[in-house]
């Protein structure tokens, strides 16, 4: 069976910073592959574009341009937030450090993740661009299982069991 629109995919990788030679930033084996739901904007577009029609078996090497992938990075995603906002009987909690990424929720409750840039007495400096924006991407891998989607994952949108969302 070969990969393609509804689904379910499971595969290991390797993601390194910029080629084949780069710094590795992820690697995902057979015993938690990656599974997804074809075609479901899950996984960068370019990134399905990569594996489509490839079946069980199969291994791939292929980079992403930041441009397809994360974008570059944005000037305006680095914002000074006051620091109060970080304190609990005027203390900064203990996960607020230079380095750190926090969980966070935007103005509409939407949950995102920024990452501690500087601590002044008056603010926290926040860098909410993605981890890997302004960065190409080079994955390398093989796929493992290809299977049709069944009728609940299509109509949930995600994989379902190992691998996938538990309900």
């Amino acid at each position: 069976m070969n990969i393609g629109n509804e689904k379910v995919v499971s595969i290991t990788y390797k993601l390194q910073e910029g080629n084949k030679s780069g710094e590795v930033v992820q690697e995902v084996d057979s015993k938690e592959p990656f599974v997804f739901l074809f075609g479901t904007q899950q996984v960068l577009p370019d990134f399905e574009i990569n594996l489509k029609d490839k079946s069980i078996g199969d291994t791939f090497e292929f980079g992403i341009a930041s441009d397809k992938a994360y974008g570059p990075v944005d000037d305006n995603a680095v914002v000074n937030l006051p620091r109060n906002m970080f304190e609990a009987d005027g203390k900064l909690g203990e996960i607020v450090k230079v380095g750190n990424f926090l969980p966070m929720k935007d103005q509409e409750g939407n949950p995102l993740q920024g990452l501690v840039k500087e601590i002044t007495d008056e603010h926290v400096r926040m860098d909410f661009n993605h981890p890997m924006a302004g960065k190409d991407l080079f994955f390398s891998g093989e796929v493992i299982e290809v299977r049709e989607a069944t009728a609940e994952e299509l109509a949930h949108g995600h994989v379902h069991g190992p691998g996938g969302h538990q309900h």
